[in-house]
């Protein structure tokens, strides 16, 4: 009878079923503080905070809390690429590197290869521009105090492609970085400049940004098995992982952004479908963005110190997860199990009723 009973009010109210969810995961892994924000067809139906935002200073979570979001910049790089699309100042097809590119001449020695001269905006979006790998060899990872114009330029004549472009799925730290240089070519602004006018802005998002706030909302970070979270230049991963934010900023720019007609979004259906289409060489990755036969897309951030999920549903949910931490073995496969596990216990209440849960601080 008792656990009947706890079965209805679970039903009835999904937060005790959520807070133990979590719970569970934090203690599993040792995770400081976590964050959760859920909306369905647009409307917030979950948001809360859990444990420490700092362990030393007992300063809790609450869902305003700051977190670096890892390789979820990626979504908002992609996102900024495509409404200049939509705005007639750029191609997808268009070449990046060369007389003809849009970057032209600017970077490294002179002369480019012909497989270089041939990348398109497309194919670093998706990761198949033919190079620059996420490994050990990462140089967003390997010289941490050159600049961005030394950076790339060094990458350009050291690091060679692997591959003709288009051919080959590479996911690349450095294609991102590229896309963020584009944007600052095209707009004559700062990478974060523009995002922040043309897509963080009309989204009513406050508080995503790159150069941190001087207040104690940011959350410390936590590494473990040895790993400092303190020894990346984050602010110079801009473009595909610098960017800090909080879950409900972040949950606002997913409902901005996934063809729920509830609100407007930011860019065009057919935009949006570009986004989130694979590529030939992996269908798994569209532009920016994870995506799978059931239309489900979504992407994983990943850094010292650092974890963070966001997802869409083709029911009708958006969904994100942000940690102070990360581990190691399962923990980011137990990550999107916890979100799909919150999204289904909020659905016993929202699917079909637009749901009038209460949100969570």
């Amino acid at each position: 009878m008792k656990s009947l009973l706890l079965y209805i009010c679970q039903l009835l109210s999904p937060v005790p079923s959520i807070d133990s969810q979590v719970h569970i995961f934090m203690q599993q892994y040792q995770v400081p503080g976590l964050a959760v924000a859920v909306s369905y067809h647009d409307k917030p139906v979950f948001a809360k905070g859990y444990g420490w935002a700092d362990t030393a200073q007992r300063m809790p979570v609450t869902v305003n809390s700051l977190f670096r979001i890892g390789s979820v910049s990626k979504t908002i790089t992609a996102t900024a690429i495509l409404k200049l699309v939509e705005q007639g100042r750029l191609r997808m097809d268009e070449k990046v590197f060369g007389a003809a590119g849009i970057l032209g001449t600017h970077y490294g020695a002179l002369p480019y290869s012909a497989n270089l001269q041939q990348i398109t905006v497309k194919q670093l979006l998706q990761h198949t521009s033919g190079g620059w790998p996420n490994n050990d060899q990462d140089p967003g990872f390997l010289y941490p105090a050159l600049s961005q114009d030394s950076l790339i330029s060094k990458t350009l004549d050291e690091v060679p492609l692997r591959y003709p472009p288009g051919e080959m799925y590479m996911y690349s730290n450095f294609g991102y970085n590229l896309l963020g240089r584009i944007i600052e070519k095209i707009t004559g602004l700062s990478y974060e400049a523009y995002v922040c006018q043309q897509v963080l802005k009309p989204a009513g998002i406050q508080q995503l940004c790159i150069t941190p706030p001087s207040d104690r909302s940011i959350v410390r970070y936590y590494g473990q098995n040895g790993q400092d979270p303190y020894s990346f230049p984050i602010q110079k991963m801009d473009a595909y992982a610098g960017w800090i934010g909080s879950a409900t900023d972040l949950l606002k720019f997913l409902d901005a952004i996934d063809g729920d007609t509830t609100l407007p979004d930011l860019l065009s259906a057919g935009a949006i479908r570009e986004m989130t289409s694979g590529s030939a060489p992996n269908p798994a990755y569209a532009c920016g963005w994870v995506v799978d036969s059931f239309h489900n897309w979504w992407h994983a951030g990943s850094l010292p110190g650092t974890a963070a999920l966001i997802l869409h549903t083709p029911s009708g949910f958006n969904a994100v997860i942000l940690c102070n931490t990360r581990a190691d073995k399962a923990y980011f496969n137990d990550l999107d199990g916890l979100l799909h596990a919150i999204i289904q216990s909020l659905s016993h209440t929202t699917t079909g009723t637009k749901s009038r849960h209460p949100v969570n601080n």
